[in-house]
């Protein structure tokens, strides 16, 4: 799932890289494509519509791809076609790994066998809840608004546009060699020392950003040395731990429809923040939009040092004896 969060950044990194080169090249080639009107327009002129147009190229290709994807070996077993499953893993795998794997898979589909019911009985719904507010909270760390704002929040600092997307290329070099990080050292040095001391960090730098907001800090350096600060931290913590440990706190029976609940709130809280944050700064400044932040990531901090368990080397079955264990204390 760690991957999942990586293939994200390298997107990222890459549009920040292309809106870039973009907004570079309008600059300084203003007499290119001359007597080509729709070219200059798009390329030169309104150059924000070559930037929309390069996402087709990712896209187009995407949708090529997807020619010679073959359907789910998990999807085909479950729903009766448990030969052609087999088939596909066959090609895949190889006969004698697909083998293993295709009773391992029968083996799973025989446990799933939970409903959205269960998950809200004591124990799993324990569970459900951190899963809910790790999405919850993951998106209300600022750093979608970083990623989708930051030139503009960059351009209050005092920095020109073009100078704003290159510190954008930057945070996002630094957002990838911190998921690199994360991703290397998980499984070493735990999941919860990464979300709650990095969490802690988060709220650190979100606070120093909004201080130099609310100061009138005039150097667009350590502003942007700030919001890298900030990338880093919040790489390594939370945007890397959330996938791993989202997939691995729920049992088997109930995953699929637990990490749907937890991937809704996700992308939910992620529209309602990104979308209502152009209003928050312009009504009560952008100061106290990164304060705001700091605040919501303190309460998380504080939620994911209590709530959140460690799931480093754990079986699914451990994982889940500890919430009936912490649903029996709480009922004691």
């Amino acid at each position: 799932m760690a991957f999942y969060q990586l293939s994200i950044v390298i997107g990222i990194l890459l549009s920040y890289y292309s809106n870039w080169w973009l907004l570079s090249f309008s600059q300084t080639h203003g007499q290119a494509l001359m007597g080509w009107d729709l070219a200059r327009r798009v390329m030169i002129t309104e150059v924000w519509r070559a930037m929309f147009g390069a996402e087709m190229i990712p896209g187009i290709l995407f949708l090529l791809l997807l020619f010679g994807i073959p359907e789910s070996p998990r999807w085909l077993i479950a729903h009766g076609e448990a030969a052609e499953g087999r088939t596909i893993l066959n090609r895949i795998n190889g006969p004698e790994t697909a083998t293993a794997e295709w009773q391992e898979i029968q083996a799973a589909l025989a446990e799933e066998e939970g409903t959205l019911a269960e998950l809200l009985r004591p124990g799993l719904r324990r569970a459900l809840l951190v899963g809910i507010g790790l999405s919850f909270f993951g998106q209300l760390t600022g750093v979608n608004i970083v990623i989708y704002y930051g030139p503009i929040v960059l351009e209050q600092a005092g920095v020109k546009l073009g100078g704003a997307l290159s510190y954008q290329v930057i945070i996002g070099f630094i957002n990838l060699i911190f998921t690199l990080l994360a991703l290397w050292k998980i499984d070493r040095w735990g999941r919860r020392p990464l979300l709650v001391g990095g969490m802690g960090f988060v709220t650190l730098w979100l606070s120093i950003i909004a201080l130099q907001f609310s100061l009138e800090v005039e150097s667009a350096l350590w502003i942007g040395v700030a919001l890298c600060g900030y990338m880093a931290c919040v790489a390594v913590s939370i945007c890397a731990v959330i996938w791993v440990i989202t997939g691995e706190i729920f049992p088997n029976r109930v995953r699929g429809r637990a990490m749907s609940i937890a991937t809704f709130v996700n992308w939910a809280t992620n529209f309602i923040s990104v979308f209502l944050f152009p209003w928050y700064v312009a009504r009560f400044g952008v100061h106290t939009g990164f304060f705001t932040f700091a605040a919501i990531c303190l309460l998380a901090t504080l939620f994911f040092a209590k709530s959140v368990p460690e799931t480093k080397g754990k079986s699914l079955e451990q994982i889940e004896r500890y919430w009936t264990s912490q649903s029996s204390e709480e009922l004691k």
